[in-house]
């Protein structure tokens, strides 16, 4: 598909032609060389230059045309075409409290914190995801949102890879974070809306109860998935000591019974991520399960055409410049 994507420069096409064909009509061409004193040579022939010299002015305006192409910006793609595409709304619930830096997961053979697995993970499953949109709420002590519903799984995945653990405060606001994602999925409507909540705790924090939470989603239809990463007990955690950095363990708890009710209540299932394989497994079966077709206005980017225009309109200019002023001079 070709389109100019600023159009109203072309009226200014109107007024180099418009120059030219006055030049035609009203003003008189070279036809020949007037001799004074030698009666019977007449007129003679003009020679080849002075002919050429009079296709000057349209070389010139079709410079100047070109250049004005250019101004109008000629663009190549494809057009708009509406397909149908696997989607569904999804708001990603990823828990940053501090128990998050436990380092119980390994990431390509290197021990990492929970935080770090689960972006990698997540990461995955976001840019396989197409016709989604997707949004992403985080929380802590408090719950807010990082992302809204977007297709731009770019800026999503860029969001993701600069989570800091803590940014929402140290405890778990898990009823806040099921609000919020609710808020969240109700701006923009859907068949089918889902929360996949993460988290590393029990809720301990937070307004909003996360029981009186999956009553609102239930009623809403939205399903929840809940993940509960890492394992009760005691887990690793660096943390810095008298002489450096050190390693200590300290008590972490999930709260399984609360996460399988919440995916129960909504219609969701309940995973237990104890390990990166396992996370990334949960999340295949999640991504297999959450399909239905949507109606999505698909675009190819266009391609910037002008330099096509541009360059020769600015050699021919610079051509009939030079001839001007060499070979083609006239003289009054």
């Amino acid at each position: 598909m070709f389109r100019f994507a600023s159009p109203w420069f072309l009226l200014l096409l109107v007024l180099p032609w418009a120059w030219l064909g006055f030049k035609v009509l009203f003003t008189d061409g070279v036809r020949g060389i007037r001799v004074s004193s030698l009666d019977g040579m007449g007129v003679q022939p003009a020679a080849w230059g002075l002919r050429a010299a009079r296709s000057l002015p349209l070389f010139k305006v079709i410079a100047i045309s070109l250049m004005i192409l250019a101004l109008a910006r000629p663009q190549a793609g494809d057009r708009k075409v509406k397909i149908m595409t696997e989607g569904v709304n999804i708001i990603l619930a990823l828990d940053l409290s501090e128990s998050m830096r436990a380092l119980d997961f390994k990431l390509d053979d290197k021990i990492v914190t929970r935080l770090e697995a689960v972006k990698g993970v997540v990461g995955e499953f976001i840019m396989k995801r197409e016709g989604d949109r997707m949004g992403m709420v985080v929380f802590g002590s408090n719950a807010f949102t990082q992302l809204p519903l977007t297709r731009d799984y770019n800026t999503i995945a860029f969001m993701l890879e600069h989570l800091e653990i803590g940014a929402a405060g140290p405890r778990t606001a898990i009823g806040d974070a099921i609000g919020i994602s609710l808020k969240r999925l109700a701006d923009v409507k859907a068949k089918s809306n889902i929360i996949i909540l993460l988290t590393d705790g029990k809720s301990n924090a937070g307004e909003l109860a996360w029981e009186d939470g999956i009553k609102i989603a239930a009623q809403r239809g939205v399903k929840i998935y809940t993940i509960g990463v890492g394992s009760k007990g005691q887990a690793p955690f660096l943390v810095d000591g008298f002489f450096g950095k050190k390693y200590v363990y300290q008590r972490v708890d999930v709260d399984w019974d609360a996460l399988n009710t919440i995916a129960k209540t909504t219609g969701g299932q309940f995973f237990k991520a104890k390990d990166t394989k396992t996370l990334e497994e949960i999340y295949k079966m999640i991504d297999a399960m959450e399909k239905t077709q949507v109606a999505v206005d698909k675009w190819v980017e266009y391609k910037e055409l002008f330099p096509r225009f541009l360059v020769p309109g600015l050699v021919l200019s610079l051509a009939c410049l030079i001839l001007a002023n060499t070979r083609f001079l006239r003289i009054p």
